[in-house]
């Protein structure tokens, strides 16, 4: 029988030792960590101090974007310090804090994608009852409901991983992660398992229902509809659909590295596909909405160089009463 003990830090494994090249990493990450943070608060003041944004659609992104900001700080700072370390060990409590943070980072991100399909199969399906439907409180309530649950489940993660006692305390990742510290233990994890893939189930299977049934009315309407309604179906769901796909992918790649055994295969591509969904979404959601929202583009673009007659102009006939309805329904 293993010895087993309530080990104080855990060794982060898939660190190497960069060299004189780790301050070239680290300047890369960093830059990556500003620009995210930057585009993203950006975003969210211009939604929050602009009443014309505020509209069920925009309150959603704005959700979105407070939880880039929350996934990507409860890993930057983290992997910062760690490229410039020549020892690669992490405390036991900033390890499950980080288990927290990156769980609970990515049922939000599902969950917000999700609601957003919903908004946009009310808008497209049902664009003459669409203000009855989506009303303030109903969009405060999904925003409760975006955050609330995976905070609550993922919270509840902490009481099972915290007491095991573990044979070994080398995590082969860049950053914890809870599977991997399950690994570890010596005593049973019957619980652990059950909890994890019935939460895992839920997390994934809940929105993506929601996801398909949703995209499969729109499609519907798509086919049946005009050219118009084609066109103003696909230029709103553009952006959704692609955030949906990026964030999928390394969301895919991340569950299936943490069930199977991955080391065939090369440690770069293992790192760099196991921090995708927590970096490229974050970078990619920012600017796939604030390029394609003509109304966000506008109001960016006043903020930071000032207004211009050309861009009040445009922001004035999106806001126009008989327009404001119709983007509220098409976005």
């Amino acid at each position: 029988m293993k010895n087993s003990t309530q080990l104080s830090d855990f060794i982060l494994g898939a660190y190497f030792d960069g060299g004189t090249f780790r301050y070239l990493y680290f300047t890369i990450v960093m830059s990556l960590y500003v620009f995210i943070f930057g585009s993203n608060l950006l975003l969210i003041v211009v939604i929050c101090v602009n009443r014309s944004l505020h509209e069920p659609m925009y309150m959603f992104l704005c959700s979105l974007f407070v939880n880039e900001l929350y996934g990507s700080t409860g890993l930057f700072p983290f992997l910062l310090l760690q490229i410039l370390s020549d020892v690669h060990t992490v405390s036991a409590p900033l390890c499950f804090l980080q288990v927290f943070s990156v769980y609970s980072y990515g049922s939000i991100e599902f969950l917000n994608l999700a609601v957003m399909s919903y908004d946009r199969y009310l808008a497209i399906c049902c664009p003459l009852q669409y203000n009855e439907l989506m009303t303030s409180n109903k969009v405060t309530k999904l925003i409760v409901a975006i955050w609330s649950p995976p905070l609550l489940v993922n919270f509840l993660t902490l009481p099972l991983i915290v007491p095991l006692k573990r044979c070994g305390n080398i995590i082969n990742k860049v950053y914890c992660d809870n599977h991997s510290i399950v690994k570890l233990a010596c005593s049973d994890t019957t619980l652990n398992n059950i909890y994890g893939l019935t939460v895992s189930a839920l997390s994934v299977f809940g929105p993506l229902i929601v996801i398909l049934y949703t995209y499969t009315r729109i499609l519907k309407v798509c086919f049946s509809g005009s050219k118009q309604t084609r066109q103003k179906a696909v230029s709103t769901c553009t952006p959704h659909l692609a955030s949906l796909l990026n964030f999928s992918f390394g969301a895919c790649f991340e569950i299936l590295q943490s069930r199977f055994n991955m080391n065939s295969s090369p440690n770069m591509l293992r790192i760099f596909l196991s921090l995708y969904f927590l970096t490229c979404p974050p970078i990619f959601n920012p600017l796939m909405y604030g390029l394609n929202l003509s109304k966000i583009r506008v109001t960016c673009k006043n903020l930071i160089s000032g207004p211009t007659p050309q861009n009040q102009r445009c922001l004035s006939r999106l806001s126009h009463p008989t327009d404001r309805t119709r983007t509220r329904r098409w976005g």
